[in-house]
């Protein structure tokens, strides 16, 4: 019986540290909205310069959830989120670190 015990204990352990571990690993770093202004030029293009879209087939960015907004971006790069505008997207956001992302999302999410 102490075998299954501590053999239990070691597995939930495990489980612990690992689920600890990998979120993480994907926490969003804290975004400055200041800086995120000065990365957002070539998406300003198709969610305009106040974050609200110019063409309505395009989203609005302004005043949405930091966290939403950033998880998309991720998606975009990470090829989870696919449609039709997610290979241009990928495009524009590839050479953006999670920082870069972090601190867009920041930007968006401040304006009203």
């Amino acid at each position: 019986m102490t075998d299954i015990f501590n053999g239990f204990r070691t597995l939930t352990t495990a489980i612990l540290l690992i689920v600890g571990i990998s979120s993480n690993a994907y926490a969003m770093p804290k975004g400055d909205a200041s800086k995120g202004e000065i990365k957002t030029p070539s998406c300003r293009f198709c969610h305009g310069s106040n974050g609200i879209a110019p063409q309505p087939s395009y989203p609005n960015l302004a005043g949405q959830q930091q966290a939403y907004l950033y998880d998309a971006m991720l998606a975009y790069n990470n090829d989870t989120r696919i449609g039709p505008m997610a290979t241009m997207m990928k495009g524009q956001l590839q050479n953006l670190n999670a920082q870069d992302l972090a601190d867009i999302a920041a930007y968006y999410s401040a304006m009203k």
